[in-house]
């Protein structure tokens, strides 16, 4: 039986990292993804705090499994910004991922501009694929995270857009909720067509839209426990990373840990029922 291990985004509990951690370690967890820490947005954080987190890594047996620092969410026409991104973010981006032993850095698809030509596809396609050849260099993988106004939205349009960058470097950070609005269900027709493409998934829930407000898992619509079984059979993954994006976060973090061990202690039982 495949097991899925639990992580975070630390700055959803805190972005005091020890503070994060201190939470965390109490609920059992100790795979963390770093986006926002009190200094800045990774890269952009002062040193100093960069090796306090290093230190708090080894001191109690962490695993830092990804970094956000949310670059490529301009739309094309934004050239200088994304110059910026791909000539100076992402390199100290990718230092940073083989410093703290992070295999994954977390990028976005580019937002759409209203009424933008289906033709400027290819150069969303280049500007990923530059980044890419950065990533492969120095054996880190960039993984895409869909959203809601970008061309990487729906399963399908990510997939798409991953098969035509065509990099070993390049994967999908699936996230079931901000798949919600687009005109696939999520789960399972999203999922199935992003599938091969996976290699890390985050955790959140929604009634409404992920950008108009998020709610504990098991509270909206979005099929949890189908996708975590699919996510179980499949063992495209050992861990989901749990983003909660409501308040107050550490409550509702601490329900969405519950919820989700709930869910896969249900579905392990279920698995080792004879038929």
């Amino acid at each position: 039986m495949h097991h899925l291990s639990l992580g975070f985004v630390s700055d959803e509990i805190s972005p005091d990292f020890r503070e994060a951690v201190r939470y965390a370690k109490g609920w059992g967890i100790s795979i963390f993804e770093l986006r926002v820490l009190e200094t800045g947005r990774i890269p952009n954080v002062e040193r100093s705090e960069l090796e306090d987190v290093k230190a708090a890594v080894k001191q109690y047996g962490l695993r830092i499994s990804a970094l956000s620092p949310g670059i490529f969410k301009h739309p094309l026409s934004e050239t200088s910004k994304l110059e910026n991104e791909l000539l100076n973010v992402l390199p100290r981006t990718l230092a940073l991922a083989r410093e703290f032993e992070a295999s994954l850095v977390i990028i976005f698809g580019f937002r759409r501009e209203r009424n933008e030509s289906t033709d400027n596809l290819r150069h969303a396609v280049d500007w990923m694929r530059r980044a890419a050849e950065q990533a492969n260099r120095e054996g880190v993988t960039l993984v895409v995270e869909n959203e809601p106004g970008f061309w990487c939205d729906s399963g399908r349009n990510t997939s798409k857009f991953i098969e035509a960058v065509d990099s070993p470097a390049l994967g999908a950070n699936w996230d079931p909720c901000n798949g919600y609005g687009t005109d696939e269900n999520p789960f399972p027709q999203g999922y199935e067509a992003i599938r091969k493409s996976v290699v890390n998934v985050h955790v959140k829930d929604t009634r409404e839209g992920s950008l108009v407000r998020c709610v504990p898992v098991g509270e909206g619509v979005i099929d949890w426990k189908g996708q975590l079984k699919a996510l179980m059979r499949d063992k495209v993954v050992d861990h989901i990373t749990i983003e909660t994006h409501c308040l107050p976060s550490i409550e509702k973090s601490k329900q969405n840990v519950e919820t989700l061990r709930r869910y896969l202690a249900e579905i392990e039982r279920q698995q080792e029922t004879p038929a």
